[in-house]
């Protein structure tokens, strides 16, 4: 049985919201650890152990600082479970940068990446799931970084998504070759040559066809990444209000609103993004899930699922094969003999 840590504070309804999903998961044969204030929770079903966790670093401006020096915060233990062998998976409903920071702290980088990246599977009705990272863990990535991320993303679609050949993008301002930031110009050449080894890689591809069936991983740094994810998600947002406006305007509209109120209530389910169990961190030792802060129980329940499935897919060790294979991970820095005849580590990049 795989035990998922969850991080019960710092998600906008509250940790009895999260205690309640994670109920619900545990009725599908999981257990869950579940770190978070026990005063603010009513009940919790068999399977949920509950660990008193009242401290929260949700809202922390320095979440490096407030991981190091808070050890009794309620996603510090759930990512300490996952490091001791408690637990197998994490699952936050906090702040993205203190689930971030706790995880490279605790779970730590898995050897030879240079960071880890939030990858967002986003939903595509009558299309399937596209693959988007980073999505904000990285503001400034290096060339490197960013051919890992396009591995990774890709071993993940096989893995998790059930895509036996993702088609790999760049998210640039045009499709050309020589488009977008020089970085991003040098990432294109590798992965058209020896760095996209194993990869199916399309090349560049707009924000425009970003949602259409032209690639199901797309990468970007965490800046630009960010910004599109949060776009797509309003204006998604935006539609379906604009939608059910309009279908109360007069007469005519209510009642074609009225036949049309399943379809848009099917398209609804279909992005809605609690369906996609939030984040995953890829590049850790372990499974890492964000999850958005105003899910409600059933998007916490969907998180620690898919959590589940990350371990019993071994998700780590498939991505770690891709990168292997593709001759991506990080090199080892060189060792060199210091003046008194001993050997001294140059440290990488």
């Amino acid at each position: 049985m795989v035990t998922v840590a969850v991080d019960g504070n710092g998600a906008d309804l509250g940790p009895d919201e999260v205690a309640q999903g994670a109920s619900l998961a545990a009725q599908q044969g999981v257990r869950v650890l579940l770190f978070a204030d026990t005063s603010r929770i009513s009940s919790v079903g068999a399977g949920v152990e509950l660990v008193d966790a009242p401290v929260s670093i949700a809202k922390a401006t320095d979440p490096a600082y407030a991981v190091r020096s808070t050890p009794e915060a309620s996603i510090v233990q759930a990512a300490r479970a996952v490091a001791d062998g408690r637990a197998q998976a994490l699952v936050s409903g906090g702040s993205t940068g203190s689930a971030l920071a706790a995880g490279l702290f605790n779970l730590k980088r898995d050897r030879g990446i240079y960071r880890p990246a939030l990858a967002l599977p986003l939903p595509r009705p009558g299309v399937g799931p596209l693959l988007l990272l980073d999505v904000g863990a990285n503001v400034i990535c290096r060339p490197e970084h960013l051919v890992q991320f396009a591995h990774m993303g890709s071993a993940f679609a096989q893995a998790m998504l059930g895509i036996e050949s993702p088609r790999v993008a760049l998210l640039s301002n045009g499709e050309e070759p020589a488009k977008g930031t020089p970085e991003l110009k040098e990432v294109h050449e590798r992965l058209s040559g020896d760095g996209g080894a194993g990869l199916r890689f399309m090349g560049n591809i707009e924000g425009t066809h970003a949602l259409g069936d032209v690639a199901d991983v797309v990468v970007a740094d965490g800046f630009t990444g960010n910004i599109a994810l949060k776009l797509i998600e309003g204006v998604s947002s935006q539609t379906l209000h604009l939608l059910r406006d309009a279908a109360q305007r007069s007469l005519r509209a209510k009642v074609g609103g009225f036949l049309l109120k399943p379809s848009i209530q099917g398209l609804r389910d279909e992005i809605d993004p609690e369906l996609t169990g939030g984040a995953y961190m890829l590049g850790l030792r372990q499974i890492g899930i964000v999850c958005h802060g105003r899910f409600t129980r059933r998007g916490f329940a969907r998180a620690i699922d898919v959590a589940v499935r990350g371990v019993e897919e071994d998700v780590i060790g498939r991505t770690r094969a891709a990168l292997e294979e593709a001759g991506a991970l990080r090199r080892p820095a060189p060792q060199l003999a210091s003046p008194s005849g001993q050997e001294a580590r140059v440290v990488g990049p």
